[in-house]
């Protein structure tokens, strides 16, 4: 007599007919990236098994297209270095901050950089007409009452439109090594406390927040006023996140911020239990002393070390490093660090 399968092989054929739809269809062939994607074919499955309802269906189905396309249009500029910018897109052209943003904006193509901005008028039109259309994304939301992107960055096929608002947000996030704001509303507010979060909180890499206006403005010595009366002083935040975020006093001078965040830090990831923060020159024995003596508290066993890209990582493996068993906490010190790593000598900052 033949015994029925047992129920629980369904989910096992569940899973491996997904392996191999995933192997014959993606293209993909490491097991890591392979496992990523059954993994999201899984989930998609699943949400059918959970019943979910047409709108929700929708809503994944939209974001996942959406983030997909995104990612596939910025793939070809994965090693230019990109700022996002954000501010009104009511800013009229004669106003000193337009000014200012287009000034920035030229400065930054000039050295090197492209602009993302969510491609509307006023600031967004501003920073791009800065490094031109060809050193512009322009990250669209569709919104009842702005039908259009600017005249810089429309019909560009580096002009990407977006549902919703947060997989929007996470493009500015990832695909910038910089983020800068001029004055502006609910939106520019958004956009500015969302970066601030990510990288307060770990969940996002560390990168320079520079707040730009016109020259005469207020705007930001005015919030930063409320930051430290009203956040600051009532413990909301620590002293150390002010470190996250900055003024600029200029054009040039936020064009300066931004090339010194990158003076001597490259960039970092976690290895396992450790931070890792990859240097465009190695780190002395003494300097290595006074940084542990300044920022032990961002190790769990209080050491900071240097040497060698370490075993699991396999990009910019001829850099050196300084690395630390990280406590996942104090993110506002961790820049701290940075900026002192960056303060040690070393190669100038392109202009």
């Amino acid at each position: 007599m033949n015994e029925e399968p047992h129920a629980s092989s369904e989910p096992q054929r569940r899973e491996e007919a997904i392996r191999k739809l995933v192997e014959r269809h993606s293209g993909v062939e490491t097991p890591r990236r392979l496992g990523f994607l059954e993994s999201m074919v899984s989930t998609v499955l699943r949400l059918g098994r959970d019943r979910a309802d047409t709108g929700e269906l929708k809503l994944v189905a939209t974001s996942l297209k959406e983030l997909r396309y995104a990612y596939r249009v910025f793939r070809p500029w994965k090693n230019v270095p990109k700022i996002s910018i954000f501010g009104s897109a009511r800013t009229p052209e004669h106003h000193e901050d337009y000014q200012a943003a287009r000034e920035f904006g030229s400065l930054m193509g000039e050295a090197g950089w492209m602009a993302i901005t969510g491609a509307g008028d006023g600031i967004m039109k501003a920073r791009h007409e800065g490094p031109g259309q060809a050193r512009s994304f322009g990250l669209r939301i569709r919104l009842p009452f702005e039908t259009t992107a600017n005249s810089v960055i429309d019909k560009d096929p580096k002009l990407i439109n977006f549902r919703y608002f947060f997989t929007r947000k996470v493009m500015f996030v990832t695909n910038s090594q910089a983020i800068v704001a001029l004055p502006g509303g609910f939106g520019t507010m958004d956009e500015l406390f969302e970066a601030l979060t990510l990288i307060q909180t770990g969940k996002a890499s560390p990168v320079p927040i520079i707040l730009l206006e016109g020259e005469g403005g207020n705007y930001w010595s005015k919030w930063l006023s409320f930051i430290k009366e009203e956040l600051l002083d009532n413990g909301w935040i620590s002293e150390a996140d002010l470190s996250l975020v900055e003024i600029a006093s200029s054009p040039a001078d936020a064009r300066d911020r931004t090339v010194r965040f990158y003076r001597n830090y490259h960039s970092s990831r976690y290895v396992g239990d450790k931070f890792v923060i990859r240097l465009k020159r190695p780190i002395t024995a003494d300097e290595r002393e006074t940084l542990e003596s300044r920022f032990s508290q961002l190790s769990k066993d209080g050491r900071l070390e240097c040497g060698k890209a370490l075993s699991g990582e396999k990009f910019f493996l001829d850099l050196p490093r300084i690395y630390f068993r990280s406590r996942r906490r104090d993110f506002g010190v961790l820049r701290q660090l940075i900026d002192a790593i960056n303060a040690l000598p070393g190669p100038e900052p392109a202009s």
